[in-house]
């Protein structure tokens, strides 16, 4: 792989992140079992330590499930501002290493580096360099995949964790993916797994050797698909500019609310946070919709299009408002609600200025305040329409 014609592929993939990151300030929890997530019943696992993950924790698991197989647990309260801004410090530094990164997420990213390592060396010791640059200027760690394609160094990144590196060289790449279980390939989930469990399936050297048009007959083009992973065929290349569709945030209630005014509160807050996004990324909104779940868990969506683009928290949150009061009377409790903006464009595309100074100067407060948090992103800094009696953060947090 150090030869220049042969592409090489990272997969850095920050370990347990949410986890590493709260554990910065909280030193004594190294080495036990932490949870970051919101303590409620209803609640989910946002990230859970290596510690949790060994007795079975996994996120997106229901908290009152982990906390059963962890009983001994600290449950952390998630700091989403904090997550943020150091994922774009980690971002920094794989742009420091080649400009050929696909951001996949806050904690994960594939790069190209076959142009880098006439200046960098081999990608062995560009994926050592980035570890080592993680560790010492972030103090988090991570785990680096490298191969030829972005699925084999998926794949890899995958094996090396906790806080590791595996290289799978072109050599090597067949003999390895044919060690894997087929739920190993991209694309096999439970009701793949199940098919080609019928079909006498299990491993991606069986896969292989089973004849592509018997996979597609069964499969579709899911069959061609997995046919070609099994062979290490994977020829994409990586997406410098994965422009965001949309962005939303939403809040699971831990108990069921009727309540219109805590339903307005937790727009309010959830727009706050969908328009910091939006800032963050240079961004505009044409669309905002709002999504109720009720009680019966029965979901519904409702969209309409703002007047003028926005990343402003009070125009998201008054258009949002405006659909819950179009509703009407609602048939049941709510137990979750959410925003979410689409058709987002470029931030300051011929802006359409409000007659109403109010907008402005709620803009430039938006503004001000993104700029504290980036100082002094653990502050608690937030609207007093907020701060309520009573009032208590749950929000549950995506990669969205």
């Amino acid at each position: 792989m150090g030869e220049q014609r042969v592409r090489a592929i990272l997969h850095v993939d920050m370990d347990a992140f949410f986890v590493s990151v709260e554990l910065l300030s909280r030193p004594e929890l190294v080495g036990r079992e932490v949870i970051v997530g919101h303590p409620g019943e209803r609640s989910v696992v946002l990230s859970a330590s290596y510690e949790c993950r060994a007795k079975g924790v996994k996120s997106a698991m229901p908290m009152s499930q982990a906390v059963r197989l962890a009983p001994k647990a600290t449950v952390i309260e998630p700091t989403h501002g904090l997550y943020y801004s150091y994922s774009a410090r980690i971002m920094e530094i794989f742009y420091e290493v080649t400009p050929l990164v696909e951001q996949l997420s806050v904690d994960e990213a594939f790069l190209d580096v076959t142009g880098s390592m006439r200046r960098l060396g081999p990608p062995e010791a560009i994926g050592e360099m980035i570890r080592s640059r993680l560790r010492a200027e972030l103090g988090l760690p991570a785990s680096v995949g490298i191969a030829t394609n972005k699925f084999v160094a998926k794949v890899a990144s995958t094996r090396a964790k906790p806080d590791g590196m595996l290289v799978i060289r072109p050599e090597q790449t067949l003999d390895y993916l044919h060690t894997l279980p087929v739920k190993a390939l991209w694309g096999v989930g439970a009701k793949t797994a199940e098919v080609l469990r019928e079909m006498g399936i299990s491993t991606v050297a069986q896969l292989a050797h089973t004849p592509e048009s018997t996979l597609k007959k069964r499969l579709g083009a899911t069959g061609t698909h997995l046919y070609g992973l099994a062979w290490g065929r994977d020829d994409r290349e990586i997406e410098t500019e994965r422009e965001e569709k949309s962005i939303g945030a939403e809040e699971t209630f831990a108990v069921d609310i009727h309540d219109s005014e805590i339903i307005k509160r937790e727009i309010l807050r959830l727009a706050h946070r969908v328009a910091t996004r939006l800032r963050e990324a240079d961004k505009e909104a044409t669309t905002v919709a709002l999504k109720l779940r009720y009680e019966d868990f029965s979901t519904l969506s409702r969209s309409r299009t703002l007047p003028s683009p926005s990343n402003a928290a009070g125009v998201l949150a008054a258009a949002a408002e405006g659909l819950l009061e179009k509703l009407g009377t609602r048939p049941m409790a709510v137990r979750l609600v959410g925003i979410r903006v689409e058709k987002l464009r470029n931030a300051g595309l011929g802006m359409q200025l409000s007659i109403d100074p109010q907008d402005d100067n709620w803009r430039q407060a938006e503004v001000a305040m993104d700029l504290i948090r980036s100082r002094f992103p653990t502050g608690a800094l937030r609207p007093a329409s907020l701060l309520g009696p009573g009032h208590n953060e749950r929000a549950q947090g995506h990669k969205e």
